[in-house]
């Protein structure tokens, strides 16, 4: 699989830089917020960007692995979720409204048939991943079908005139499935990864850390080859997520990631194409450790850590309002000469 993604415009990153050391505040005053707004100019390739229409992208999917005992909830929950989100009752959908977020949910693998639904986007490959621990999760083949899907979903967006995305996830069981993943790209331990996920008491994460270390151990996933790793041990709305990211960069969308799943996605996007990085915020640090080895793998650092460990795309919302307000600041802050404010002495 080819991604075609643009460079940062490196010039007018420089261009930015100057433009914040004109503005009526000492220099780096603003901390991160200058950085934040730097980093947009060059990513959208355009002097003064806006920040006027944005989404979340919640991708929903079900895991076989969950036969395991891996989380506190039994699966039904992530289609009985699924229901929230389109009623409007889940914490996202709140953030959503506040945060001037369009709220999307995407059906790519869950165990159950929706009807037509306003809101709902309907791009089932299969209806739950098989149970990683007897085989591969699904066929490669499947994999690479997500990503295509993720990545279309993106470019639809481009089309319809989206600056900034967050992609979200919903699916009992996925942060088994995240864990796996990041364990074999990063090389880590499984130990080192897996967090309670859905609040599993120590027996679970025991029967969590079992599952996936059986699970690697009967598909010897390849490092080197993340969708071999995603069709043996990841996930539906995983595989989505990653090429929703890659796809969104390609159109030089600015993408806020969020949580583990959110940042498994990435990370898988990152080793097909390490360019994508270019276009990525890590909205927040999430409570489960498999997301820090995440953003370490990445290289970039979080914008808020709240001790959140939701998910659904909530600290990649609540992060984009900072983002927002370091171009608004960007934009819209008068220079020493326009306030007729003198300059610091050299």
């Amino acid at each position: 699989m080819r991604f075609e993604i643009p460079k940062l415009n490196e010039e007018l990153f420089l261009f930015a830089e100057e433009r914040h050391s004109n503005l009526t505040k000492p220099k780096g005053s603003l901390g991160r917020l200058e950085d934040f707004a730097k980093r947009i100019v060059a990513q959208k390739n355009d002097p003064f960007p806006e920040i006027k229409k944005k989404a979340v992208f919640v991708f929903a999917g079900d895991h076989g692995v969950t036969e395991e005992g891996v989380s506190a909830y039994p699966k039904e929950v992530t289609y009985q979720m699924v229901y929230n989100f389109l009623r409007g009752g889940a914490a996202i959908n709140v953030l959503s409204r506040f945060a001037g977020f369009d709220c999307i949910v995407v059906d790519v693998g869950v165990d159950y048939e929706f009807e037509k639904h306003e809101g709902l986007i309907v791009r089932k490959v299969m209806r739950g991943t098989k149970n990683f621990v007897r085989g591969p999760a699904m066929t490669k083949e499947q994999a690479e079908t997500c990503i295509e899907i993720g990545r279309e979903l993106a470019h639809r967006c481009a089309e319809d005139g989206y600056d900034l995305l967050v992609p979200g996830d919903m699916g009992i069981g996925n942060t088994t499935a995240s864990s796996a993943v990041i364990a074999v790209l990063t090389g880590r331990p499984v130990g080192e990864v897996v967090g309670r996920g859905t609040g599993i008491d120590d027996e679970g994460l025991k029967r969590k850390i079992n599952a996936i270390e059986r699970g690697l151990e009967i598909n010897r996933p390849y490092a080197n080859d993340p969708i071999d790793v995603l069709s043996k041990v990841g996930g539906t709305e995983i595989g989505a997520i990653a090429g929703f990211i890659l796809g969104a960069a390609e159109k030089r969308i600015t993408i806020v990631l969020d949580g583990l799943i959110s940042c498994a996605g990435a990370l898988i996007a990152y080793k097909i194409e390490p360019k994508v990085k270019d276009f990525l915020f890590a909205g927040h640090r999430s409570e489960e450790k498999g997301q820090w080895a995440c953003l370490s793998e990445l290289g970039i650092e979080p914008i808020l850590d709240l001790g959140m460990r939701l998910g659904e795309g909530t600290g990649g919302v609540l992060a984009s309002l900072l983002i927002e307000a370091s171009l608004k600041i960007y934009r819209e802050m008068a220079t020493f000469d326009e306030a007729s404010v003198s300059k610091k002495l050299e």
